[in-house]
């Protein structure tokens, strides 16, 4: 069964930074993507950031040239560094990864969650 489990979050002053991490266990091949959601009070659930296996990166508008997501060497790991953060990034982020998805193969790909990680940023 695979897990996800974030960690890093907390609260910041405004143009402070965290760094959250989140670790994949119970699969045996990497996944396609992986990356982070937030999702502010009354609001819905938006992308944050993510990074396919190969390296390819894609950000929210409102976080480029602030946030930067990695992996490590495995794959199992992804990081987000959050630098110059606003109060309006205050939420929960919430790990996704998806695996393989391969049709041609009868490979059906499912995206799995972690639990989230508060994020708070005082002005």
């Amino acid at each position: 069964q695979v897990q996800l489990v974030e960690s890093g979050g907390g609260l910041v002053q405004a143009g402070g930074s965290l760094r959250l991490s989140c670790s994949a266990s119970g699969s045996a091949n990497r996944f396609d993507t992986m990356g982070w959601y937030r999702q502010a009070p009354g609001k819905e659930r938006e992308l944050v950031a993510q990074i396919t296996d190969g390296g390819f990166t894609e950000y929210a508008d409102s976080v480029k040239g602030r946030f930067a997501i990695s992996r490590d060497s495995t794959k199992f790991t992804v990081f987000l560094q959050m630098d110059s953060l606003k109060s309006e990034d205050t939420g929960a982020y919430y790990c996704k990864a998806r695996s393989r998805h391969i049709p041609a193969l009868g490979i059906i790909g499912s995206d799995y969650w972690g639990q989230g990680t508060q994020v708070t940023v005082s002005s």
